[in-house]
């Protein structure tokens, strides 16, 4: 059995990718098969589960909630475990779980920086990991696995606070079960650009099954814009971002903004006010709102995931993808030193795309 944990629609939609891609090439001795009376999977491994480890914010869940039916949909089990909100939940997720990481020959995780995935890592023993991705976060942990340092998100200071002290044994351990060994395979299901370290292997994500089942889409005239949480994350200053938004929509006549899910209703609705544009909260990842359509014939956007999955997801429709760079001035106080060399990695890797110069 394949079992996967997520926690965001973009894993659960590359875990999709993932299983699709092993059409023709098995894993672990897993057959592939067509869907047959028992709804088994239509293509990719026939034997997956997929564990979602809810988030608690409202649009991650709904997306979330609706990549499970498609999921489902194509065969899949999916189980959804109301892992956080509650006091012992986490105790008790693992408690539940702990019989399916014991039947499971390979895990699939999207997160690798996650506090909880790392805790069911110390769980796994020897067994085979894929690391589908959860975003640009894959550059970098590729990149620090390679380095050999420990597991930090790139827009952290790197400060240790006491839960970091609490949890640094389970994140070691968590390090040495994506590391390979004689007994253990790891893999990198990934659009994006890395170097990995010797003995990971690297599968490159072609967005096929999005490719597939979406589209092509229907084109509209103009722009449209697809946001960032840059902000929220604290790397970029709200005030320089919402200038930014306003000379882009006004320089490319964009007339739309697709929200990422992770962006305050204080912020759209600032952007909603200040700049005119349109704003749209997607009910699936981005990939799949493009692919479906209606889409501008230009795609806009800011250092950031979708500069390297759009390409793959919307390759042959003839849009254009732009994005747009982070100005330094833009950059917070507490933003992460790494931060602005990593966002110019995220632009200057990305393959069938516009750069374009951040506004003045």
């Amino acid at each position: 059995m394949n079992l996967a944990f997520v926690e965001s629609p973009v894993q659960l939609l590359n875990v999709l990718e993932w299983a699709h891609a092993q059409h023709g090439a098995p894993l672990t001795g897993v057959p592939t098969q067509p869907a047959g009376p028992a709804g088994t999977a239509r293509t990719g491994v026939a034997d997956l589960t997929v564990v979602v480890l809810s988030p608690t914010d409202p649009m991650s869940r709904g997306q979330l909630r609706r990549m499970a039916e498609l999921a489902r949909d194509e065969g899949y089990t999916v189980r959804w475990q109301e892992a956080r909100g509650r006091a012992g939940a986490p105790l008790k997720t693992v408690r539940e779980l702990a019989p399916l990481l014991h039947r499971a020959e390979r895990i699939v995780i999207g997160d690798p920086f996650s506090r909880y995935v790392q805790l069911l890592l110390t769980l796994v023993g020897s067994k085979d990991l894929t690391v589908v991705d959860d975003g640009t976060a894959t550059m970098e942990f590729v990149a620090q696995l390679a380095r050999g340092e420990k597991l930090v998100r790139w827009h952290r200071r790197g400060r240790r606070g006491p839960r970091e002290l609490v949890l640094a044994p389970v994140t070691f351990l968590a390090r040495r079960r994506l590391t390979p060994s004689r007994s253990r395979d790891v893999e990198v299901f990934t659009s994006m650009p890395v170097e990995p370290p010797q003995g990971i292997t690297v599968t490159p994500n072609r967005f096929g099954w999005t490719r597939s089942r979406f589209g092509p889409p229907k084109i509209t005239r103009g722009a449209d814009l697809v946001g960032t949480s840059l902000v929220e994350t604290g790397v970029v200053d709200p005030d320089q971002y919402v200038e930014a938004v306003a000379a882009l929509a006004r320089t490319h006549g964009a007339t739309r903004y697709f929200a990422h899910r992770r962006e305050s209703s204080e912020k759209l609705h600032r952007l909603a006010v200040e700049t005119g544009l349109e704003i749209v909260r997607p009910d699936l990842p981005l990939e799949l709102i493009a692919r479906r359509g209606p889409i501008g014939a230009t795609v806009l956007s800011f250092p950031s995931t979708v500069v390297h999955t759009l390409p793959l997801a919307l390759m042959g429709t003839g849009i254009r993808v732009a994005v747009c760079d982070i100005a330094p001035e833009w950059l917070r106080d507490s933003a992460s030193p790494r931060a602005q060399g990593f966002l110019a990695g995220v632009t200057g890797t990305a393959q069938d795309v516009q750069r374009l110069p951040a506004p003045a």
